[in-house]
């Protein structure tokens, strides 16, 4: 670990002189890809930096044990246990900031909900979770902008897809993917009976236009009548866009926007995301063997989750982690379901390091 560490102080060092560098900052791409990386260095810096001060103190409070006065001993083993307990956390700490990064870390997403099992009972779940996860992006200072929905007359929603946008968003919600599965009863049900709905959550990290390469002759693109619930006409022109990706068969459709332009680029938004997903799915399945016992697979088609409204309950089914506190994650105050999926996640993969 100490050799890692010695690297990377080194190459924050070079960083360092980079940055500085004149030519660098008449770049702007190449000023932010190393100032992005000069900030992901700097915690391991500083905290190496430390935990070298930490060695040198206590090989200095060891020597005063052998001082012939008392009290300097005694202040010298009270420093040592300090110092000792410190150590042991940064460690840790350390061990924690050495993980490989997922390269994906720092994107926006698109956070797509889908009704599934439970007709207009899931639909009524799709908008709570969605309310949820807009409230917790509030509360972490990111922007929410909704792509596309179908609404329903109750007030949910069949399908509501939302770019979001803001720092760390990929890393805080990757582990939300999968089916959610909602117990309660229904408005509707005169004699108070429990029914169990489901949705789909999907994550898909904002792809860039390097990343992929979609060829014009590959598109077919069609114009339609926007509509609300029910198939009422909300617009009186062909706004609304379908987008089709031939080779593969992926269609996604945007007509929240009263312009056919703007409608048309956040489409290719989520067909770049839905394509670039499609191939880490691919690269997943041929590592699955490699993945078991981790937090999952992000697979959409995964229970994760289940929200029991009788007892107040929510169970994450991948670490066996329940709590009681229902209404406050539904709220916004979500970190209590993700804290642990990030924790789980990393101990596995300190696990597989060692």
């Amino acid at each position: 670990m100490f050799q890692k560490l010695l690297e990377v102080e080194d190459r924050y060092h070079q960083l360092n002189s980079q940055l500085a560098d004149p030519e660098v900052a008449s770049d702007p791409d190449r000023l932010r890809d190393l100032s992005i990386e000069h900030a992901q260095l700097r915690e391991v810096v500083t905290a190496f930096r430390r935990y070298r001060e930490i060695q040198e103190e206590l090989e200095e409070n060891k020597l005063m044990l052998s001082d012939s006065d008392d009290a300097i001993q005694e202040m010298a083993r009270e420093e040592i246990e300090a110092l000792e307990a410190e150590y042991e956390e940064l460690t840790e700490h350390i061990k924690m900031l050495l993980l490989p990064r997922d390269p994906l870390d720092d994107k926006n997403i698109f956070l797509e909900i889908r009704a599934g099992t439970g007709g207009d009972e899931a639909a009524l779940f799709v908008a709570d979770l969605f309310r949820m996860y807009a409230r917790y992006a509030e509360s972490r200072g990111w922007k929410v902008e909704v792509v596309s929905s179908n609404d329903t007359d109750r007030g949910g929603y069949k399908e509501i897809i939302a770019l979001i946008e803001g720092d760390q968003v990929y890393s805080r919600l990757k582990y939300e993917a999968g089916v959610h599965r909602v117990q309660r009863v229904p408005d509707t049900e005169s004699q108070g009976r429990i029914h169990t709905s489901a949705v789909t959550v999907a994550i898909l990290p904002e792809a860039e236009d390097v990343e992929l390469d979609i060829k014009n002759h590959e598109l077919k693109i069609d114009t339609f009548r926007s509509s609300g619930p029910g198939g009422q006409s909300v617009n009186t022109t062909d706004s609304a866009i379908r987008i089709t990706h031939e080779p593969t068969g992926l269609v996604v459709t945007c007509q929240d926007e009263k312009s056919q332009h703007k409608n048309r680029a956040k489409a290719m938004k989520v067909l770049k995301a839905r394509l670039l997903e499609r191939e880490r799915e691919l690269v997943r399945k041929e590592r699955e063997a490699d993945r078991r016992g981790q937090v999952g697979s992000g697979d959409r088609s995964e229970r994760i989750r289940t929200y029991n409204f009788p007892q107040s309950r929510v169970t994450d089914h991948r670490i066996n982690f329940t709590t009681h506190r229902l209404d406050d994650i539904l709220s916004g105050n979500t970190d209590e379901v993700i804290d642990p999926l990030i924790a789980h996640h990393q101990a596995e993969e300190l696990q597989n390091l060692q």
